[in-house]
């Protein structure tokens, strides 16, 4: 008798168009895996857009324990159950996307990838792009570090990106997503860090006109898949699914700095002055960020000296 296909729960929380970086990537891995002959009738996927499941931190326990099989989303929401992710959030870690690219194909993603096992359950099938860096955008100008100074710049609740802010001078105000809009506009905040994509999609450039390239953060994305689930997959197959998955990971970064660049194009039509900036001194100013991660995750610093030598 046929042995029933495998059916897999993949969550996001992002929506499902090709703004996301979540759904370029999901859309892709389903295309390869209906082209595989060997792959089409033994794995099926249902795709989860939206945080239907739930909200991003539950939905990680969840993955943990099996309840949802996959998981598309930024490495920061897995530090906290596995706090040395957080390296990943550590400003000016990555000078491009090629970088991050090298690194997290090679050793410093081996380690990581093998913490994750370890301490969260899951095997990581894949390090994707984010649509873009993150940048600082502002309703007044920011043009060198020193601009920055006491502004409050809203940035994702991570410890890292709020460490990072700080030494860069600013105000870091960790606060929802949805928040943001009207707290711009409220005066609540006087800028945000974030990709442009992301910026273009919310349309925060209505009222924050000013871009800084600070490029401060080249934060990936992570698949991370339940152990048991991915052992569900029959032993002869799991080699295939998983050259599928590296395929829409390729596809998906080729595609991400294709779409920043569009997005960036598309902010300066709409009004957005986008200025240079002396990385080099704010690259300075977050050194305090990285020796205090690595006293306290002293093993990181591998992963650190292993981005560091992928040039």
């Amino acid at each position: 008798m046929a042995q029933a296909a495998v059916n897999l729960r993949v969550y996001s929380s992002l929506t499902a168009d090709d703004n996301s970086a979540h759904y370029i990537w999901f859309k892709r891995l389903q295309a390869n895996i209906e082209q595989n002959p060997h792959l089409k009738d033994e794995i099926k996927l249902n795709y989860f857009p939206n945080a239907m499941l739930g909200k991003e931190a539950d939905a990680a326990q969840q993955v943990r324990i099996g309840a949802i099989n996959m998981m598309i989303s930024g490495t920061s929401i897995w530090s906290t159950m596995v706090p040395e992710i957080g390296v990943l959030d550590l400003g000016y870690l990555f000078k491009d996307w090629n970088q991050v690219g090298l690194a997290l194909d090679g050793n410093a993603g081996k380690t990581l990838s093998d913490l994750m096992l370890k301490k969260a359950n899951v095997v990581v099938i894949g390090y994707p792009y984010n649509l873009g860096a993150r940048n600082v955008y502002t309703k007044k100008v920011v043009e060198k570090p020193e601009d920055l100074k006491s502004l409050k710049i809203r940035v994702l609740p991570v410890p890292n990106f709020i460490a990072t802010i700080n030494h860069m001078g600013a105000v870091a105000i960790p606060m929802p997503g949805g928040e943001v809009y009207s707290s711009l506009q409220m005066g609540v905040i006087d800028g945000l860090e974030h990709d442009s994509t992301t910026v273009l999609a919310n349309k925060f450039y209505e009222i924050a006109k000013n871009a800084s390239l600070t490029r401060h953060s080249y934060n990936p994305i992570m698949i991370a898949m339940n152990k048991n689930s991915f052992q569900q997959i029959p032993e002869k197959l799991r080699p295939e699914f998983l050259a599928a998955a590296k395929e829409a990971t390729d596809y998906e970064r080729q595609q991400a700095s294709v779409i920043e660049a569009q997005a960036i194009k598309k902010l300066e039509s709409l009004g957005m002055v986008f200025h240079d900036i002396d990385r080099d001194t704010l690259r300075n100013d977050v050194k305090p960020v990285w020796e205090a991660f690595l006293a306290k995750y002293p093993q990181m610093k591998s992963v650190v000296d292993d981005v560091t030598a992928s040039k």
